[in-house]
Parts: structure tokens; sequence; C-alpha cells
């Protein structure tokens, strides 16, 4: 199926990669096909994101230490993985939003390394309140776009009773209304960055001219990362 897609450089091919996206598919062949054609296509299309797509690179550490995202421990009642965004934490002098959706997608690949999580997925709950207007005004739709594409995202305001028929109340801490103590918003950062993390596990795999062949005329401009979605 590769050959039927030339311009997209396809830098993983082992068993055990695949293996994540049969997974997450069922074993569809054809579905596992176009999920693992988004995934290089979006990395593909935004070759910045990737480059020193590690924990320690000085702009995903320090989205990390300041919450983005968040991971709790417990699973929500699916098995899902649940991630949370408090977006009015947001200091734009600190962090840009690009440097928070790689913390994100840095995140995610560090975790779909669990074979469970590669069936049950992932979820992401943002919780918009307090977010202010000058916050917002750095959220174009480009940068919306690229972040939104393919992440299961439950945009929380104030409506708790809508986010608990989503995921249960015993599943989240008490921020989000749920029975779970309030979350140390540094447990993450400090799991990415403490002493058993290794600096080697950087994302190595990149493009260049002879990795990809251009194709005029190729319509597909859509396809986006839906690996962490299910």
């Amino acid at each position: 199926m590769v050959i039927t897609r030339p311009d997209i450089g396809f830098l993983r091919t082992d068993d055990a990669f695949i293996l994540r996206f049969l997974r997450a598919r069922k074993c569809n062949q054809m579905e596992t096909f176009k999920l693992l054609a988004q995934y290089f296509h979006y990395r593909q299309q935004n070759l910045d994101m990737f480059k020193s797509f590690k924990a320690d690179d000085p702009g995903i550490k320090r989205a990390l230490m300041d919450g983005f995202p968040g991971v709790l421990e417990n699973l929500d009642q699916y098995g899902r993985k649940i991630l949370i965004l408090f977006a009015s934490n947001w200091d734009q002098s600190r962090n840009s939003f690009v440097d928070i959706l790689r913390a994100i997608l840095l995140s995610l690949e560090v975790l779909i390394e669990d074979p469970e999580l590669q069936i049950n997925g992932f979820i992401l709950i943002i919780d918009w309140s307090n977010f202010s207007f000058k916050q917002a005004s750095r959220l174009t739709p480009t940068i919306l776009k690229l972040a939104i594409e393919g992440l299961q995202i439950f945009l929380h305001g104030n409506n708790l009773n809508s986010l608990h028929q989503l995921i249960f109340p015993e599943c989240l801490p008490s921020e989000f209304g749920g029975t779970l103590p309030p979350y140390d918003m540094g447990t993450w950062a400090r799991t990415l960055l403490g002493p058993d993390y290794n600096d080697e596990t950087e994302y190595t795999h990149t493009y260049n001219a002879l990795h990809v062949k251009q194709v005029l005329g190729n319509t597909e401009r859509d396809c986006s990362p839906k690996h962490m979605t299910r």
C-alpha cells in the first residue's frame, strides 16, 4: 500500500511501529494504512514542529513544567488515558502555543508505547474557564486547526454535567468536579524530566528530499494526525 502514496515518506514500517496502528483500527488493513498515512503526512507538512522533539528541548520543557499537558495517573472508565489543559494558565510570555502543542504530541508519543493505550486511546480535556480575550487573540485559525486535528478534545467550560457524561467523576480530579484529589500539575513533567528519563528518546526520524517524492496535483491536503484518537 505504501507505493500508492509516493507523496509521503513512510519513515518507519517496522512491525512494532505498524502494530500501534493495527491495534488502533482493530486490524482493519485499509483503515490502518489511512491512519499511518495521516500520521506521516502531518509530520511531513509540519517539519519544524518535530525538530529537537524531546523533553529537554527548551520550549517543550517550559511547557511541560507549566503543566502543558497534565496527564492523570488513572484511566477513564473506558481505559483511555486522560490529558488535561487549563487554558487560563497559558503564560504567553513563557510558552508559545506551538511549543505547548509540541509538548502534547511528545507526551502522546511516549504514552502510545503502552499496548493497552494503543487500543483504548486518549482523551484531552481543555478547561476554558477564565480564558482571557488577550489569550484568545493569539489563537489564529491556522494554529487552532494545527492543534485540534486528530485530537479527541472535550471543550469544557462550566458544564460539569456534560463532562461527567463523558468521563465519570470517579476518574477526575476535584478541579473537574471529580472525586479524586486535586491534580499536581508537575506530575507529568517529573515523569519525563526525572532521573529515569532518557534523552535518547528523541524522535530521530526526519525527512529529506530523498525520502519524499513530490507529486504534482496532489489533492490530499486535508490529512491530519489522527493517530492518537479513538
